[in-house]
């Protein structure tokens, strides 16, 4: 049945231009759709809300009895982003204490300032350019720039970390049937060398700390608060991968979706208060997030199809986004759309830690880049997209300027 190739024709690289009318599919086959391989695809916003919020549902790829299209094989424990409470909460407690509140409010509103200048020192490298690729001019720097800022990570050393986060991230994505055991070892080992990087800047910050959250890490005076070596390699790897990659994709999808649809950019050029709706808005409509992955602990009963234990259930967020059963017109990119509870984030309690601060970035990048744009054209349409189906953006967007 064609239903059942839906997660391998979604992650086709030749649909990664635009996979929404499979979406559309997926969610016309029914909230449960048996793939070839065994696991589970759902594509319903409802039904995705339902399982991102059942203690039931696991995120820890170690309790997978059964085939499935993400990776395998994990030899160390996963980073909190793939474990479940009680040790998910515990983890994600203490890498919270130096960067959200109730113990550090202001961290990320701090940023603000900082973010307005690294944006404006980047407009202004591009203010005399007639062509510029926004991902390699704008839309990558921005975020690493930031990250490496709040981390700590010397300017100088920035440059080591573009060749680790592209092995790293692609070991995240999802292909079915691809043996994937080459790209996982050059994942692992990219982890390892970029863990022992940065527990190494943190261990020269003890005892001698600087206004960073490797310092707030290794000197934490209560001793039960302390990550250990090993907790914080997984913990400042994720954060870093975290902060920045998917808001590179969030960023490069705006512009494209701005491009495309000028009236809307003029929309926005004129009211530029609508902004952060803009930016709920996109998303929802060009997620950087297309798919989770969840499995049940028990055998579980999810609209009428029973999921056994252990069995590998996709959640596709970006099909949730775009459900006519939760959202108006749902394929219409519209900044002014009230009550605009996506999945951009995710949901639960695995909300994404650092949306804040992606929030905050992609309103200082589209804020600043949105006066530029009104003259500008698409060098190609659709760009060159990223290999990585999971976390979908492209890989270059060239505009003429």
């Amino acid at each position: 049945m064609d239903s059942e190739t839906l997660l391998a024709r979604i992650t086709d690289y030749e649909n990664r231009p635009d996979p929404y009318p499979l979406y559309a599919e997926l969610r016309e086959a029914g909230p449960v759709v048996r793939q070839a391989d065994g696991s589970y695809l759902i594509g319903t916003y409802h039904e995705i809300a339902a399982l991102l919020h059942d203690p039931r549902m696991s995120a820890d790829p170690r309790i997978r009895t059964a085939p499935s299209p993400y990776p395998s094989g994990e030899t160390v424990k996963p980073p909190f982003l793939r474990l479940d409470d009680p040790e998910h909460h515990r983890l994600r407690t203490l890498a919270m204490r130096p960067f959200g509140p109730p113990h550090s409010p202001g961290r990320v509103d701090a940023m603000r300032g900082e973010i307005t200048r690294i944006t404006g020192e980047l407009i202004e490298e591009l203010r005399d350019r007639k062509q510029i690729d926004i991902v390699d001019d704008f839309a990558y720097p921005l975020p690493i720039t930031v990250i490496c800022r709040l981390l700590g990570v010397p300017r100088e050393d920035e440059s080591l970390f573009q060749a680790w986060t592209d092995s790293i991230v692609a070991t995240a994505d999802i292909g079915p049937e691809e043996d994937t055991t080459e790209r996982d070892q050059v994942g692992r080992r990219a982890r390892q060398e970029m863990g022992l990087y940065l527990v190494n800047l943190a261990e020269q910050r003890r005892d001698r700390p600087t206004d960073d959250m490797l310092s707030a890490f290794v000197n934490e005076p209560d001793p039960a608060l302390r990550l250990s070596q090993e907790e914080l390699a997984e913990t400042t790897v994720l954060l870093f991968i975290a902060g920045h990659e998917t808001t590179v994709n969030l960023i490069t999808n705006g512009v494209l979706t701005l491009l495309r649809q000028p009236e809307q950019l003029d929309h926005l050029r004129r009211e530029p208060g609508l902004l952060p709706r803009a930016v709920e808005e996109l998303l929802r409509y060009e997620p950087p997030v297309h798919m989770r992955e969840r499995i049940p602990h028990a055998d579980i009963d999810i609209a009428g199809t029973t999921i056994s234990q252990g069995t590998s259930v996709v959640l596709a967020l970006a099909s949730g986004n775009r459900d006519p059963r939760r959202f108006h017109e749902p394929d219409r990119f519209d900044p002014t759309r009230p009550d605009n509870q996506h999945f951009g984030f995710g949901s639960g309690i695995h909300l994404c830690y650092g949306a804040p601060l992606a929030r905050l970035e992609a309103e200082a990048a589209l804020g600043a880049l949105i006066p530029h744009l009104s003259t500008a054209s698409l060098v190609q349409d659709p760009p060159p997209y990223r290999q990585n189906a999971m976390l979908r953006g492209p890989r270059h967007l060239p505009i003429q300027l």
